[in-house]
């Protein structure tokens, strides 16, 4: 039986088992590039909203400050600061009614009336475009102020468009 496997002679030392090397770092596994992917773009549209609602939230603060500036603006003058408020409405409404530039009396309300606010402050509001055109009509410019200002924070706040209307009012 000595014959069928030979004796190693013993001056002959076998080695131990070789291990493979360790794996590289590069190139990832395809879970990682898979993974890298998907934080890119949840990243990009991360960066996308965050832009789109500051830009949203500049816009509606600059409306807002447009309020003040027009009552300095047209401080003696009640009838031309009742008609700057009034534009400044129907230019906020277009959100709301694509023909908001031109329509009047109960079309004008129902506009207006598409924002959440209360009765009181659609009264007010509707009180400045008959007021616009009487020159010696008075004017309570801080509840006229107050009231478009509330209008235009809700009315700015809320998601409702026009239809077709994509961005900015």
């Amino acid at each position: 039986m000595n014959g069928l496997f030979p004796q190693a002679p013993a001056q002959l030392a076998l080695r131990d088992i070789h291990l493979p090397p360790a794996p590289s770092w590069w190139p990832p596994a395809p879970g990682w590039w898979v993974s890298c992917g998907v934080l890119c773009v949840a990243l990009a549209l991360a960066s996308l909203a965050y832009r789109r609602r500051r830009r949203r939230r500049r816009w509606r603060e600059q409306v807002l400050a447009e309020i003040p500036q027009l009552a300095m603006r047209h401080a003696g003058d009640d009838a031309a600061y009742a008609t700057s408020l009034h534009q400044l409405l129907r230019r906020a409404a277009r959100r709301y009614a694509t023909d908001a530039h031109h329509v009047q009396g109960a079309s004008w309300r129902q506009v207006l009336a598409q924002v959440p606010v209360d009765t009181a402050t659609l009264d007010t509001l509707m009180a400045l475009e008959t007021r616009m055109y009487r020159p010696q009509a008075d004017l309570d410019r801080q509840a006229a102020q107050a009231a478009v200002h509330r209008w235009l924070q809700a009315a700015l706040r809320s998601p409702k468009m026009a239809a077709g209307e994509q961005g900015h009012a």
